[in-house]
């Protein structure tokens, strides 16, 4: 079986997520991880597992990721398109299981979540959504991640495979 994650990064944290979500994943799937920037297309796959930064309350948006680029070194290509814009021109999913995960400062009370934006789109686009959204955390706006996230992203991940199968069983 295959699994994608396409991830959105400015400064390396979702990307350091999402590799760990895609360790959690290999014992059950053939596992591809793919920045967001370069249009990676979801054919013939079993699992989408999407995440991004959350900006300015949900998934970012060319002026929030050109305000980001100024707090900061970020990534190569992380100014280019987004989770929003890949949404934006993908195409109908229909049936395949997904999830999605979001980075987002570790402050109490701060609202929003990118993660929660992309899992609606991913059931815009006729998803199954396998597992909830989930957030992970990181100390201030370029990072570094909370300790302990990048162990509870594998483990999220590994949760997300046993997910999948269940449902597939059910189907």
């Amino acid at each position: 079986m295959k699994a994608l994650i396409i991830f959105e990064s400015m400064f390396g944290n979702t990307q350091s997520i999402a590799c760990a979500i895609a360790e959690g994943l290999q014992d059950t799937y053939e596992v591809n991880v793919a920045d967001v920037s370069g249009r990676p297309r979801a054919h013939g796959i079993d699992l989408l597992v999407v995440g991004g930064p959350t900006h300015a309350f949900s998934m970012s948006r060319a002026s929030t990721r050109e305000d980001a680029a100024r707090k900061g070194t970020v990534r190569q290509g992380s100014t280019g398109p987004g989770l929003r814009d890949y949404f934006d021109s993908s195409p109908v999913l229909h049936g395949i299981a997904a999830a999605a995960f979001d980075t987002k400062i570790n402050k109490p009370l701060v609202p929003g979540s990118a993660a929660r934006r992309a899992q609606k789109e991913l059931r815009r686009l006729g998803c199954s959504i396998v597992l909830p959204a989930e957030n992970f955390l990181v100390t201030d706006t370029t990072g570094p991640l909370v300790e302990g996230e990048r162990e509870r992203a594998r483990k999220w991940g590994a949760a997300l495979a046993a997910a999948a199968a269940e449902q597939r069983h059910k189907v």
